[in-house]
């Protein structure tokens, strides 16, 4: 029961997400940088951390607490499970008035993610997945692309994933394509509307926790630039970087980055 009830927690959380940020989508949010190339933040951001954190921490306060826009407590990394969230992720789409922003909220124990949840307002699209229970968007089940030749795939990665520099087992000869929030470029990953999705950047946990286990449960391969597993609650919350991709074209990939 308690599995399930924390999928329903992190779901509802989304939902009540939305409400806040698209009073403000639109409506011209005040907007600081943070600084030290961390980006934007805006109103909507610093609202919806608030209420995240107070819902979901009051319903279960013996979870760790981990976000983007709370200064980061280290009383998390005793805590077996915690919650791993970004407010929105996409922050600049947001501002622009793009609709690909999202809000992501995971339930990680032990390092590995348990229960996510990315949810996309304006597109009312909810991405959800468990572990062992499969990955699902609104309620139907989803799955990776099937195509099998890494040659001409479709990946999405922002353009300064794809030099030379990187790739000194070879550039496979993908195609690139964009969105801005990392969370969204996994789901679409894990939902087969394209065939992989890379960065190669240090990568925050809150933007990926819950992308990561909806790309695995959906039946994709899911690993940091190096081919190694995903693991969060970090001391210093991030990854090297993230590869994700159908379960075809995954080593070609890694084999480009490493060289080996």
């Amino acid at each position: 029961m308690q599995a399930h009830d924390d999928l329903t927690l992190l779901t509802d959380a989304c939902y009540a997400a939305g409400e806040i940020a698209q009073r403000f989508f639109k409506s011209d949010p005040e907007v600081w940088d943070k600084g030290g190339d961390a980006g934007p933040v805006t109103e909507a951001d610093l609202a919806v951390d608030a209420m995240l954190r107070d819902k979901l921490c009051t319903a279960r306060p013996d979870y760790g607490w981990l976000s983007e826009e709370t200064e980061d407590d280290p009383a998390r990394l005793t805590q077996e499970k915690l919650f791993i969230a970004d407010p929105i992720d996409g922050t600049r789409a947001f501002i622009e008035g793009n609709s690909h922003w999202a809000h992501s909220i995971a339930i990680a124990c032990g390092g590995q993610v348990t229960h996510a949840a990315v949810y996309l307002p304006v597109k009312d699209l909810m991405f959800t997945a468990s572990l062992g229970a499969g990955a699902w968007l609104n309620g139907d089940p989803i799955k990776p692309s099937d195509r099998e030749q890494t040659q001409g795939a479709c990946v999405l990665a922002s353009k300064a994933n794809f030099k030379e520099e990187f790739w000194p087992g070879g550039f496979p000869g993908i195609r690139r394509s964009f969105r801005s929030s990392l969370a969204y470029r996994l789901c679409l990953v894990a939902q087969g509307a394209f065939d992989g999705m890379l960065t190669l950047r240090p990568t925050w946990e809150w933007d990926i926790a819950a992308g990561v286990l909806i790309v695995s449960e959906a039946g994709g391969c899911v690993t940091d630039q190096k081919g190694n597993p995903a693991a969060f609650n970090n001391p210093h919350p991030t990854l090297n970087g993230i590869v994700a991709t159908n379960p075809h074209i995954h080593s070609s990939l890694i084999q480009g980055l490493t060289g080996t």
